[in-house]
């Protein structure tokens, strides 16, 4: 018993010493660290923001500016987060367009050889209506704009223009290639009507071959007559360019029931944590909550807007009290007239408000690769240096260039912005079409972008960045 007694001991006082050695060794280590696993591990085991993003798609799907689904949305939004808890959310107002699908669109095309073919058809935001009749005409196929003048009048007066330039499929970054042939979908239908088109079609923007039309604004020129235009799913480009060559006389007809009415009243979510030490200083971070009808907006930009509601959510569950306001702002109108975005860094100058950092969040909810920031080169390579923070996330990079189009305005304020970048690669699959639904949302690849954002306002608001 006596040798028993002694063994026990001896169990006892080595667990006491190995505790005491384990503590000391937590305390060594950095506590930002620790901090910053916890901030992952909170974002990784928690559903109230993949639940709240379904709830968004299923329910407001078709949020298009100033439409009933908008505001919806907005009342959605304001409500999950008075739920949140958070300290403050309101409503800031804001005029924004009224543009309406109505009628699905039809199209079809119709060639001697192959005869009547249907087609996967879109209208282009903010475009005008065909009528009731429709329009029916030639087509001339283009690969982009400069091929116009040299057509001309001649060539394209009465005739439907067709915009047949891809994507680039060789670049590595799709945010390049389409920027590549956007100009097609926004600029095409003035520059086509300035020699007498009557209507334009659109090769869809995305790397993917599929049957989904990517819709998206267009811009008419003042004093250009206004044509109808829409977006012809990849696959549809290719059977249309193929019979044009079979078949130059093929006809191509299409019907819209688009119309822009008068501007409505709409509004800008906030939702705000009060800073504890500076809390007129402010960090903004957002999404646009507006997106494009044909689906539910689920990766553009539902994703973002909840992102950035999960900023304010683990920051309040882990205890966090940052010196600094912490905004989450639900932006509205991205997509057609950025207008939410101008109104909220106009109310910022007016009312002298701080703009210390911002950060948007608006390329789809996928596997975040880094954040890129826009600052004095001076402020860039501090915040270059939170790089070693992110070691959980693999090969992570803090880059020089970021923004968004709704922080865009702040730059004026002085305010470092920048943009949570995620791969790339299946962005285009969903941007803009029916594709964009919940069920494309991965949460664990959603999630660690959540904990990305929440891990870079915090080390800026923990070191004054």
């Amino acid at each position: 018993a006596k040798i028993m007694s002694v063994s026990a001991g001896r169990v006892l006082i080595w667990g006491f010493l190995w505790v005491v050695v384990w503590t000391m060794e937590m305390l060594s280590q950095d506590n930002t660290d620790l901090r910053i696993k916890e901030i992952l591990w909170e974002a990784l085991s928690d559903r109230t923001a993949y639940e709240n993003l379904r709830v968004l798609c299923l329910t407001t799907a078709g949020r298009v500016t100033g439409s009933g689904k908008a505001e919806e949305a907005l009342e959605l939004t304001f409500r999950m987060m008075e739920a949140l808890g958070f300290d403050t959310v309101y409503r800031q107002p804001v005029e924004v367009p009224h543009w309406v699908r109505g009628e699905k669109e039809k199209a079809w095309l119709k060639s001697k050889r192959s005869g009547k073919i249907p087609l996967s058809v879109a209208a282009l935001g903010m475009s005008a209506g065909t009528g009731s009749g429709g329009i029916k005409g030639q087509v001339v196929e283009v690969k982009g704009l400069e091929e116009l003048p040299a057509l001309g009048k001649e060539r394209l007066k009465g005739k439907i223009v067709f915009f047949n330039r891809p994507m680039d499929v060789t670049l590595v970054n799709t945010f390049s290639a389409y920027g590549g042939v956007a100009d097609q979908r926004t600029l095409g239908a003035s520059a086509a009507a300035e020699y007498g088109a009557s209507g334009v079609i659109v090769r869809s923007l995305t790397t993917a071959l599929d049957d989904f039309p990517h819709t998206g604004v267009l811009r008419y020129k003042e004093g250009v007559p206004e044509i109808p235009a829409v977006a012809i799913s990849t696959l549809d480009a290719e059977v249309l360019s193929r019979t044009l060559k079979d078949d130059p006389e093929t006809e191509l007809f299409f019907k819209t029931n688009c119309e822009t009415l008068p501007e409505v009243l709409s509004a800008n979510v906030i939702g705000e944590i009060r800073g504890s030490l500076y809390p007129e200083q402010i960090i903004t971070v957002g999404g646009h909550l507006d997106a494009w009808d044909p689906g539910e907006g689920a990766h553009d930009d539902g994703a973002g807007c909840i992102q950035a509601m999960e900023v304010l959510r683990i920051m309040k569950e882990l205890a966090i009290h940052p010196k600094q306001t912490i905004r989450a702002v639900m932006f509205m109108d991205e997509e057609i007239a950025q207008r939410g975005g101008a109104a909220y860094a106009r109310q910022a100058e007016e009312r002298g408000e701080k703009h210390w950092f911002a950060l948007e969040s608006d390329r789809g909810g996928l596997t975040p690769l880094g954040i890129g920031i826009s600052a004095s080169p001076e402020r860039f390579k501090k915040m270059q240096e939170l790089e070693k923070y992110f070691t959980p996330w693999g090969n992570f990079r803090i880059s020089e260039r970021g923004g968004g189009v709704d922080i865009g305005p702040l730059r004026k304020l002085g305010t470092p912005l920048s943009t949570l970048i995620p791969d790339p690669q299946r962005y285009f699959d969903y941007h803009h079409s029916a594709n964009d639904t919940f069920e494309q949302i991965n949460i664990r690849e959603l999630q660690l972008g959540s904990a990305a954002i929440t891990s870079l306002v915090w080390l800026v608001d923990l070191f004054d960045l």
